[in-house]
């Protein structure tokens, strides 16, 4: 009897477990002794990675934590992330990476929501998670990982270091059976809208996102050493930092400190990297500081990359113009895994997304779904192999976003002549002004590209007839401004000239920092409500 490509998917075995491509395969082709990762403390080579991953497995198993049940992440950048993520897989167990920025009160919710049997934190976490920690009724195992893998110190209650929890148990050198189709780990939405979702991924969708994205976008080689500044625990650093370069038997390097400028500069000196992943604060950041030159710091470096939020025109222009490496500036979502849409290397098109990955279909639609001509705005629809399995716990919400084989991005966006699209704004920040549309993204990429910007966020705002007008919020580049009405009337005179005169902000509030994800996303629903107090 004749058995479909398509049946055959929900067959299970061992090879289909995404830790035995990832991890297992290099040591069988032999690049067992190749570097894996490197952190302040550590190195980390492909066979050491499979050794401590497959006791990480074991000792689940030894603890009657089985297949399904989750393992909630708490944890910094070290070597010992990809120890616990590739375990846990090899397993059956799913693990759930957390964002280490949370507030407690978020991460107990978290933990509550995913019913996570077992948790894994680094401690220096510990001190702040206490409270969550104690109050997750299905929690039954708590493992503490120092950074620099010594011993954790002060430990609470019936809690464990992971250095002797990886020593009790046989390693399972086996991967737990599982199908391409299987969910193999859970990503919390960054909460750029509101609370954050459990979007569920199976295990085909990390390669999937290696071969399309990796290979053919960023074409990641063997020899290559990636650095991202964007943090593990959500999905462009995942890929960015863990599965990208395993998918080749590459290396990353690990900060698991703040991204700050000085300690981005300080990576890129010492490991000297040949891929680097940020977002546009980030960038920005990084141009304000006097110690930025050629290289970054890097005599290898060859690729950036850029995602999170749209990267704007001056800040890719004058990136390249320093450092001497365009930027890739690119769309992903925590619910597609990775970026779907990106500029090409040797084809960048600055102010732009660019074109579909390889592997993805792009659609831009009204409001009643009907596929819009180039150069008008719509919502930006996706259809690829990497896309969530839906919100866990969500049924309505999954029902809206994921729709057959479209995922909804929330995302407005138009096509221009070219081919390539360009970003207007979440769906939720668009507002009209005059009976026109108006992108936040425009006027915010139009006030960046003033000599005093460092960055921008704009919002809509009534004025006191009731009409909606922008207001924007922007960060000066150390002293490069002072704040007033003279600024104010230059920074409305340079809109107007850069976008449109209707464009410009009607209102503008010079403040110290914008509100983020941990992501970079501009939180612009915060900058809304915080308008709606103070009316």
């Amino acid at each position: 009897m004749q058995v479909s490509a398509t049946a055959g998917r929900g067959l299970r075995s061992a090879a289909a477990n995404a830790a035995s491509w990832f991890l297992d395969r290099h040591l069988a082709e032999g690049r067992g002794e190749a570097l894996a990762f490197a952190d302040p403390w550590r190195r980390l080579s492909y066979a050491a990675l499979a050794e401590a991953s497959a006791r990480f497995a074991g000792a689940l198993r030894a603890a009657g934590i089985g297949p399904e049940r989750r393992l909630a992440m708490l944890m910094l950048d070290t070597v010992d992330f990809p120890v616990v993520f590739w375990g846990a897989l090899r397993a059956g167990v799913v693990p759930v990476p957390v964002n280490t920025l949370l507030p407690p009160e978020q991460v107990a919710y978290i933990l509550e929501d995913s019913r996570a049997e077992a948790a894994c934190l680094s401690a220096p976490l510990l001190p702040a998670l206490r409270p969550a920690l104690a109050g997750a009724r299905a929690l039954r195992r708590v493992l503490v990982a120092a950074p620099d893998g010594g011993a954790p110190g002060d430990l609470p209650p019936g809690a464990e270091a992971l250095p002797a929890f990886l020593a009790s148990a046989a390693p399972a050198r086996e991967p737990e059976p599982a199908s391409p189709d299987e969910v193999a780990f859970w990503l919390y939405s960054s909460g750029s809208t509101g609370a954050p979702k459990g979007v569920k991924h199976v295990h085909s969708s990390l390669r999937a996102t290696a071969e399309t994205y990796a290979a053919q976008v960023l074409g990641i080689a063997r020899d290559d050493l990636v650095f991202s500044a964007a943090k593990l625990f959500f999905a462009y650093g995942l890929g960015n930092a863990m599965t990208f370069p395993m998918s080749v038997g590459a290396a990353a390097v690990l900060l698991p400190e703040r991204p700050t400028p000085e300690a981005v500069l300080a990576v890129m000196r010492a490991h000297r990297p040949s891929i680097f992943c940020g977002v546009p604060t980030l960038y920005a950041g990084l141009l304000a500081h006097p110690g930025l030159g050629p290289g970054a710091g890097s005599g290898r470096l060859r690729r950036c990359v850029s995602a999170g939020e749209a990267l704007p025109e001056p800040i890719g222009r004058r990136w390249e113009e320093v450092v001497g490496v365009e930027i890739l500036d690119g769309l992903g979502s925590t619910e597609m895994l990775h970026i779907f849409l990106s500029n090409r290397p040797g084809a960048v098109r600055h102010g732009t997304s660019g074109v579909a990955v390889p592997g993805y279909e792009l659609r831009i639609v009204d409001e009643q779904d009907r596929d819009l001509p180039p150069g008008e705005i719509g919502e930006l629809l996706v259809r690829g192999p990497s896309a969530a399995e839906g919100y866990w716990n969500q049924r309505d919400k999954s029902r809206r976003t994921f729709q057959g084989e479209w995922t909804r991005t929330g995302d407005k966006y138009l096509r221009d002549e070219a081919g390539c699209y360009r970003y207007q704004g979440r769906a939720d920040d668009m507002f009209k002004v005059s009976g026109i549309w108006v992108s936040p993204f425009e006027v915010e990429a139009a006030l960046a590209s003033h000599s005093a910007v460092q960055e921008a966020a704009v919002v809509g705002r009534e004025d006191a007839d009731g009409l909606v007008k922008p207001m924007a919020f922007v960060v000066l580049k150390p002293g490069a401004a002072v704040p007033g009405p003279a600024l104010t009337e230059a920074l409305q005179a340079h809109v107007k000239a850069e976008a449109g005169p209707w464009k410009y902000p009607r209102w503008v509030e010079v403040v110290e920092e914008l509100p983020k994800t941990a992501t970079g996303k501009i939180q612009r629903f915060r900058l809304r409500a915080m308008l709606e107090g103070t009316r």
